[in-house]
């Protein structure tokens, strides 16, 4: 087996990743451009405001499952990496997050409206990518 072929699985397992994540972020970005134009205005306020909500949601969840299909499709190397960044990013996230939200409550500090939280997961776990660099 050449090295060219010995790293095929891998690179078609990124590029699948690359695929389903711009999939899914192109539909986040697409809702809330639609949001922001207007589309949804009727709805919002009102009960069937949920199904905005629900909608925006789904890529995110989406994007979480092709996280976990890259992980599913990944030797063990890329794997421990994966997880050990997500992890990181999501302990990060919790712990900044939840002293802002304290903040907000003892300190008067300036609320940041919940959906702000996936954006700066992703923005913490670019930051683990950084860093991290061995699956132990």
């Amino acid at each position: 087996m050449t090295t060219e072929n010995a790293y095929a699985p891998a690179a078609s397992q990124g590029r699948t990743y690359l695929v389903r994540t711009g999939l899914c972020m192109g539909v986040y970005m697409l809702i809330n451009l639609a949001a922001i134009l207007g589309v949804f205005d009727g709805m919002l306020g009102r009960t069937s405001g949920w199904l905005v909500a629900a909608a925006v949601a789904l890529p995110v969840a989406g994007h979480i499952w092709a996280t976990l299909r890259l992980m599913a499709g990944s030797d063990e190397y890329v794997r421990a990496i994966v997880g050990k960044c997500f992890v990181l990013a999501a302990g990060l996230t919790m712990a900044l997050w939840t002293a802002w939200g304290f903040g907000e409550t003892y300190a008067a500090a300036v609320h940041m409206p919940g959906w702000l939280i996936y954006p700066f997961f992703l923005a913490m776990y670019a930051l683990a990518t950084a860093f991290v660099r061995t699956s132990r």
